[in-house]
């Protein structure tokens, strides 16, 4: 897998032959913790639909995903994620079922449904 960040609220994950890479456009930019978020988004989806389109007798090989997020105002957090599928050759009766099959992705329900979080002190 490649992940590429697109901008500071943008990046493309997409298959590649290989270990996971991660590239920005430019040195200094930085993978940041909302990169993070998105990209277990992103990786999260891609698994889930490249298992789909094994059992569709589909060809994964053209498709990336895109997650972009903004902000809320206040508190400072994601406010909301976007997430696009490049699916080239994915035949237009099949792109309904791609994306119900997308948002099966764990990660996709576990932001839908946020669990709640204890922070702790170790002693």
């Amino acid at each position: 897998m490649k992940i590429t960040l697109l901008g500071d609220d943008l990046l493309r994950l997409e298959d590649s032959a290989g270990m996971l890479t991660i590239e920005a456009p430019t040195a200094g930019e930085q993978f940041s913790p909302f990169h993070m978020l998105a990209s277990g988004l992103a990786a999260c989806t891609f698994s889930v639909l490249h298992s789909w389109a094994s059992h569709a007798g589909l060809d994964p090989a053209p498709l990336s995903i895109e997650v972009g997020w903004s902000f809320a105002e206040q508190p400072h957090r994601v406010g909301s994620l976007n997430v696009t599928l490049r699916w080239p050759g994915l035949p237009a009766d099949r792109q309904a079922g791609a994306k119900r099959a997308a948002a099966l992705c764990a990660v996709h329900k576990t932001l839908e449904h946020p669990p709640p979080i204890v922070i702790e002190m170790a002693p």
